[in-house]
């Protein structure tokens, strides 16, 4: 008998174990298979297809990697807007929805769309500012920023920052009214005023006929016959010129609103119940408030202009006989700023502009011609004084006034007796002024006067016997401190001390008036309104200094409201204060000029009656 081999048992067992080790194996590698596949479809549908979706929300893109952060603007439609296609003239990106960030750090706009391409219908929200950034390294996810969801005005506060772009902080856009806001007045101008025929001071774009220089008291061009009350027009027509125009409110560093206000009350102060006079400035700001733009700020960064004194505008009651409007006291036109010839120093959203002189310089040349003949002319009176008593007002200093010219032999007097006179010839008033050092200034039917623009375009230091009278009122054009320019001789040394204006004028040393004068003569150009039709390129005319100040205002505004600042200690009904401080100053305490606006109990009655007072005495004059 044979026997196995003792080796040969372990190898058949071992090839048996080999076999079940190996089923074992394939199962593993079987099961791990089915969890790689699962993972991978996992992964697929579920870590990147929620990727996608933020891709797509933030449109974010692989690309270049930079050292800092770039902001890039991405406008967000709402559904219902349509895309904005662009035009002609406008630049054509690869991305109409994205500006990629540049290597030079300077943030750039978009290019501007016009308001039929993006959010003309009433009411329809604008394109939102969504902020995203690359980083170095990987791709980081953003989410809109908070910011700019709770601050519209984002994108045009960063425009103050690019300065490679010269509007940048500048743009203003313009509401394109309905015609019944102003074009259609216009084409009504003799409806305009009960007694002047205003069609021939609407033309040449709101400057009136040309003066003839027959006496040679003005030069030969740029003079125009030019209405107190045109500022309207004028304004609107130098707006047009603006270099820093935008048809993208979501850029504009303030909204301009072409109404015109005073043109439209000059039409009803007389004969007309308050439902014909409120009508239009309720109108407005219905159609206002129903613009995108205006919820933006709730119409803070909104301004527009009334050539005419701010109590035609501030009707406090519903009774028929009670002056004027009440468009200053609608809740709306409260947070709108309005530039007016006179302002309210109880109220802050009202800011007084120069009245318009006869000078409208087309180019440079003409006002630094103007400047030198000023200097240069030879002024034989102390002072002068054109203007007429106010007999049936007993605070009035005008009669007292006019006996101390007729009776010193260095003042001048032009009698404005109503009717003819020479005192509304421009040749005649503006001859007195050129002759005279000093120019008085008392108030008029109100505060303040055409005739204290009139005398400094003249080259003569004006004497104000009222802080209301100018330096409360024009402080955007007219240095704080008013000795530079002019003297002030308060009311009651004239009205109860019976104090000599001669006297007091002649103990100014020569040199301080001959600093004084030029003083005066360097203000010229930003106290008179350039010809619409033209541009200056050195100097800044009213309108220039009244743009700026107002971006400022609501750059200012913006700002405070991004980083938190409230300011709930001030108080309106002493805001002439505020406007007296100097820069970085925020409260206010007693003042040497409290006297002098101690408000009326009964609140602005005297005022309706002074605005009253002033259309009857221009009724005299044009009877």
């Amino acid at each position: 008998m044979r026997r196995r081999s003792p080796t040969n048992f372990p190898s058949e067992q071992m090839e048996k174990g080999t076999g079940k080790n190996q089923n074992t194996r394939i199962c593993f590698l079987a099961s791990l298979s089915i969890c790689f596949w699962m993972l991978l479809l996992y992964f697929h549908f579920v870590v990147l297809g929620s990727s996608s979706a933020v891709d797509q929300s933030g449109k974010l893109e692989v690309g270049p990697m930079y050292s800092d952060s770039q902001p890039i603007l991405v406008t967000d439609l709402p559904p219902q807007m349509e895309k904005p296609k662009p035009k002609p003239s406008d630049p054509v990106t690869s991305d109409p929805q994205v500006e990629k960030p540049k290597v030079d750090n300077e943030p750039k706009h978009v290019p501007v769309t016009s308001d039929a391409e993006v959010g003309k219908v009433d009411g329809e929200p604008k394109p939102t500012i969504v902020p995203v950034t690359r980083k170095i390294g990987p791709l980081v996810e953003t989410t809109p920023s908070r910011e700019a969801e709770k601050y519209p005005f984002m994108r045009a506060l960063r425009t103050v920052e690019n300065k490679s772009d010269p509007c940048g902080g500048r743009y203003i856009y313009v509401h394109d009214l309905p015609p019944r806001f102003n074009e259609d007045m216009l084409k009504e101008c003799r409806s305009l005023s009960l007694w002047t025929n205003m069609c021939k001071f609407t033309t040449n774009a709101g400057l009136g006929p040309p003066l003839e220089n027959v006496e040679g008291v003005f030069e030969d061009t740029s003079w125009y016959a030019t209405n107190q009350f045109a500022v309207d027009v004028i304004f609107t027509n130098r707006m047009k010129q603006y270099e820093c125009l935008t048809n993208d409110s979501s850029l504009a560093a303030a909204v301009f609103v072409p109404f015109y206000a005073g043109f439209d009350i000059a039409r009803y102060l007389w004969g007309f119940n308050i439902s014909r006079r409120d009508a239009a400035s309720l109108d407005l700001v219905d159609w206002l408030m129903k613009r995108p733009e205006w919820s933006v700020m709730g119409g803070k960064d909104h301004f527009l202009v009334a050539g005419r004194i701010t109590w035609d505008f501030r009707r406090l009651t519903e009774n028929e006989q009670d002056w004027g409007n009440k468009l200053l006291f609608l809740p709306a036109a409260k947070n709108m700023s309005m530039l007016v010839v006179e302002s309210s120093p109880w109220n802050a959203n009202d800011f007084g502009i120069p009245y318009p002189t006869y000078f409208h310089p087309a180019k440079d040349a003409d006002v630094l011609i103007w400047q030198d003949r000023m200097r240069k002319l030879e002024r034989k009176w102390l002072f002068s004084f054109a203007g007429a008593p106010r007999p049936g007002n007993a605070k009035s200093i005008r009669g007292q006034i006019i006996d101390q010219c007729k009776s010193s032999k260095v003042g001048k007097l032009l009698e404005c007796d109503f009717g003819e006179s020479k005192c509304h010839s421009p040749s005649s008033i503006m001859q007195m002024f050129q002759s005279s050092l000093f120019c008085l200034q008392p108030q008029g039917d109100s505060y303040t006067r055409r005739s204290a623009f009139d005398s400094m375009l003249a080259g003569c230091i004006p004497v104000f016997f009222h802080p209301g009278s100018a330096y409360a009122q024009y402080t955007w054009h007219l240095p704080r401190d008013y000795t530079t320019y002019s003297v002030f001789i308060p009311e009651n040394d004239i009205r109860k001390k019976n104090i000599s204006i001669e006297e007091r004028l002649s103990q100014i040393p020569p040199e301080k008036v001959k600093a004084m004068r030029e003083e005066v003569i360097n203000l010229i150009p930003r106290l008179v309104y350039a010809d619409p039709r033209s541009k200056l390129e050195i100097f800044k005319d009213a309108f220039d200094v009244s743009v700026q100040t107002i971006i400022n205002k609501v750059t200012k505004a913006r700002r405070d409201i991004v980083e938190g600042r409230t300011d709930d200690n001030f108080i309106e009904e002493i805001s002439w204060k505020y406007a007296l401080l100097e820069e970085g100053q925020r409260e206010v305490g007693p003042h040497e000029w409290d006297p002098f606006f101690a408000k009326q109990k009964d609140g602005n009655g005297d005022s309706g009656e002074a605005a009253k007072n002033s259309w009857e005495n221009e009724q005299r004059q044009h009877s």
